[in-house]
């Protein structure tokens, strides 16, 4: 036989052998039998109680889903890396998912540090990441990628609508910032400036602190002789000491009927603990509802499935924040069918319109993919929060 018939025959064999490959496993990371999911996020270091959180929350949707019958006939499989919140762990980790375990997405990506340095990776490969702890707004939000999808309110939303509730129901306009002195306590500082000129006023005063000591004594002073009704408090996890030291050196410097407010990413439940008595006049935002509020259907849904999956963890606003991440990502996967791909998935994605996940809804679009608009003010009572909806009751 000459060489040109057996050119011939390798090559058909070949294409056999490509197209019977593709049939049988289609996208990356999609089998007939499994759908590969990608995170990386710290489970060891100082950031490791976060990545823990947002990780456990994230397997007991997943893992309530595959019980139930999985995606189509698939089940969920998540490879998780410890990047131990290091920018440099992250982009390894992220190449590995992408180009060794070849994951159909990624989802739960902790901090702004590492998602930030690693996104380049899964933008240039077009593979859509789900849910980020973090609500930083340049470089993850914009400009506008279209792999990346959000769950949370960005920092900005969260900031706005504080400075919304004291401007147009409190009638309070003496707001001053204290803040952490690096670039992101910079950047939270200017939101809050950005906020406030909606309705023509800038802060009264500014303080700011190090976050390497609890030392707030010239903060306080740069602040406290302008009497702020308000006081804005930014800091990045782990500074929870450091605002609560603010709090009670400020009381007792006479600011007793000043309202302290921070974000999220502080950790409630850490500054909860550390406020203890000196927990009144204090608001925290939230991205996601109070979890121990049961009247909301998917808040009683994570508790229950926390508690099945792992018993041992403590309900909290990060594993519930992982829960929604997850409850997203199920939803998504759903509605792109049998075929999965990529694309298809980011569409279904684009189609949730006012989707209910459960008395929380996400909405998104072709050029929205923002998810929770709503922002939760939550007090603190016995060490538990609340969302604050009586303002005149809770300044009294």
């Amino acid at each position: 036989m000459s060489m040109q018939f057996w050119s011939r025959t390798l090559c058909m064999c070949a294409s056999v052998i490509a197209i019977t490959f593709s049939c049988a496993w289609g996208e990356s990371g999609v089998t007939d039998k499994e759908i590969l999911i990608g995170s990386s996020l710290a489970l060891s270091g100082p950031g490791g109680p976060l990545g823990i959180q947002t990780n456990h929350g994230m397997l007991a949707c997943i893992n309530a889903a595959n019980e139930a019958g999985g995606v189509n006939g698939k089940t969920i499989k998540v490879i998780s890396y410890d990047d131990e919140y290091n920018p440099l762990k992250c982009i390894e980790n992220t190449k590995k998912l992408l180009d060794a375990d070849q994951v159909f997405a990624l989802s739960c990506y902790v901090g702004t540090p590492t998602a930030g340095k690693a996104m380049p990776l899964w933008r240039n490969a077009k593979v859509p990441l789900v849910g980020f702890y973090t609500g930083v707004v340049p470089i993850l939000r914009n400009p506008f990628v279209r792999y990346n999808i959000h769950i949370r309110a960005s920092y900005y939303q969260e900031t706005a609508a504080m400075i919304d509730r004291c401007v147009n129901e409190l009638k309070l306009k003496k707001i001053a910032v204290f803040y952490q002195y690096d670039s992101f306590g910079e950047a939270i500082k200017k939101d809050t400036e950005t906020a406030l000129a909606k309705y023509s006023l800038v802060p009264v005063a500014y303080g700011t602190f190090d976050k390497t000591t609890v030392n707030v004594t010239e903060g306080l002073n740069a602040v406290k002789a302008a009497a702020p009704e308000v006081i804005v408090m930014v800091g990045a996890y782990g500074t929870h000491p450091i605002l609560a030291e603010f709090v009670r050196q400020a009381k007792k410097a006479g600011l007793t009927k000043t309202i302290f407010f921070t974000l999220n990413l502080i950790g409630p439940e850490e500054l909860a603990k550390e406020l203890g008595k000196d927990s009144g006049q204090c608001v925290i935002s939230q991205v996601v509802p109070p979890y121990d509020d049961l009247t909301i259907p998917v808040v009683d849904e994570y508790r229950k499935l926390l508690k099945k999956y792992y018993p041992k963890d403590k309900p909290d606003f990060v594993s519930l924040e992982g829960f929604l991440n997850a409850k997203v990502l199920v939803e998504g996967l759903k509605r792109a069918g049998a075929g999965l791909t990529r694309e298809g998935f980011v569409d279904a994605i684009d189609g949730l319109k006012g989707f209910d996940l459960g008395g929380v809804s996400v909405t998104y679009g072709a050029a929205d993919h923002e998810g929770i608009d709503k922002v939760y003010l939550t007090g603190i009572k016995e060490g538990k929060y609340y969302e604050v909806k009586d303002w005149p009751g809770f300044l009294n």
